[in-house]
């Protein structure tokens, strides 16, 4: 029998270097995603999560995502990113998302991004950390 997790996100790219911080995957209609987490020349505890499509077709518009049916399966994925990242990290203190507009979008407002986030990030983090959510900003800090 199938594992069904596996069958709920893409298939993962680690970094050859487990505490290395950019991961890939690829989806079915041929997009190529990447997630980086960017630490924090301040604090190397604080962790911004960047994601987004890598494909040349889209080139210059770095992290871009599209809707091509694959949004939850794509968020799927990058939870589980996320959770691998975690427990390689255990003396993270705060990750950091930020919904960028897209085109249309007024700025400043809660964007359709983030509404999304706001339905992953409880599948990512438990009772143990607490998100704040700013405009397109979510911060989550442990408790």
């Amino acid at each position: 029998m199938a594992d069904v997790k596996s069958e709920r996100i893409y298939k993962i790219e680690f970094p050859a270097i487990p505490t290395a911080g950019v991961y890939y995957f690829n989806t079915e209609s041929g997009l190529r995603y990447e997630v980086r987490f960017g630490r924090r020349q301040d604090n190397i505890l604080y962790a911004t999560i960047v994601f987004g499509v890598v494909n040349e077709e889209f080139e210059g518009e770095e992290y871009v995502t599209t809707n091509r049916g694959e949004v939850y399966k794509v968020m799927s994925t990058i939870s589980e990113i996320v959770r691998d990242f975690m427990k390689v990290h255990p003396k993270m203190v705060c990750y950091e998302f930020h919904a960028l507009d897209r085109e249309g979008e007024k700025e400043g407002n809660e964007n359709a991004r983030m509404y999304l986030y706001r339905r992953y990030l409880p599948q990512i983090f438990d009772d143990a950390w607490e998100t704040k959510i700013s405009g397109n900003s979510a911060l989550v800090k442990r408790k």
